[in-house]
């Protein structure tokens, strides 16, 4: 079944009418036809994208369309009050792809989605989004590299992500779920959180897990990993990044001896998880597993 997004779930597609957001909304229709299911634009409400109709508010969305995921394509400026938007109307998942969102909107944001309560959960911002396996597309994923199998998947790039599942599929290990939780400070849902879902979740067997230099949740997924029972493979990019110099994402900066990889890759090792070298040892540790 995999974690978070399921054939039952129904996307809204907040910024539909924009370049990103049409060729996306399409893209995951083609995924799977049933799940995406309405547009928002404000002032564009009686349109249609290619038969999805828009909607003014997410609101209406929900009311006339059932909807609960929102994909959300709006610039950065508005990115807060999309989110926000999306939780007040009843929705209960937002993948937010928008990035370069300012800190304090994303702090805002967050804030208001626990606020909702525990039903609420913002993957993202600066995301990929998430996909699970021959079921729903929710974001930016290459619906078709992926096929089903057991084995999930959840990292901070979303490159990483692309290049690790089409050598997985390559080789005839399918994923559960993919879901890429943003390169950001500060993100919605976190290593930790999608490491519980997976080992509550009956279709994974197992779990890849790709980091990256900057911030310390690497390390408080290790600590969580120590009480698996699932087998976890880590991968940890930017080992050769310098000190105080952004690689990439924003979260993608080591401060002093906060965030190294080799803080990081030390922490995975001494809860007896696997870290591999290059993408390929990633995916003959799991072949292995399996």
């Amino acid at each position: 079944m995999g974690i978070f997004v399921d054939k039952r779930t129904r996307i809204v597609v907040q910024g539909i009418t924009g370049r990103e957001g049409k060729f996306h909304a399409l893209r995951m229709r083609d995924y799977n036809p049933d799940t995406v299911v309405a547009g928002v634009t404000p002032g564009r409400g009686g349109q249609d994208v290619e038969g999805i109709p828009v909607f003014d508010t997410v609101a209406e969305a929900v009311e006339q369309r059932g909807a609960n995921t929102s994909c959300i394509f709006v610039p950065s400026r508005a990115a807060r009050d999309a989110v926000v938007e999306s939780f007040a109307s009843g929705i209960e998942l937002a993948v937010c792809i928008t990035e370069g969102i300012p800190t304090l909107d994303v702090i805002d944001m967050l804030d208001r989605a626990k606020n909702e309560g525990s039903r609420c959960r913002v993957i993202g911002p600066n995301c990929p989004g998430i996909i699970t396996c021959g079921e729903a597309s929710c974001g930016i994923m290459p619906g078709q590299i992926f096929q089903p199998g057991p084995v999930g998947v959840i990292s901070r790039s979303g490159t990483l992500t692309y290049e690790v599942v089409g050598l997985l599929s390559s080789r005839g290990i399918g994923q559960s779920t993919c879901i890429g939780i943003g390169g950001d400070p500060i993100i919605g849902t976190t290593f930790v959180d999608c490491l519980a879902a997976f080992e509550e979740d009956d279709a994974t067997s197992a779990v890849v897990l790709i980091g990256e230099i900057g911030g310390r949740d690497e390390e408080e997924a290790a600590a969580f990993i120590r009480s698996m029972a699932k087998p976890v493979v880590a991968f940890v990019s930017g080992r050769t990044a310098p000190p105080g110099k952004r690689m990439g994402h924003a979260g993608a900066i080591v401060s002093g001896s906060m965030g190294t990889a080799e803080s990081k890759v030390k922490a995975f090792m001494e809860v007896g998880v696997p870290v591999a070298d290059t993408v390929n040892e990633v995916v003959d540790i799991i072949s292995g597993l399996l």
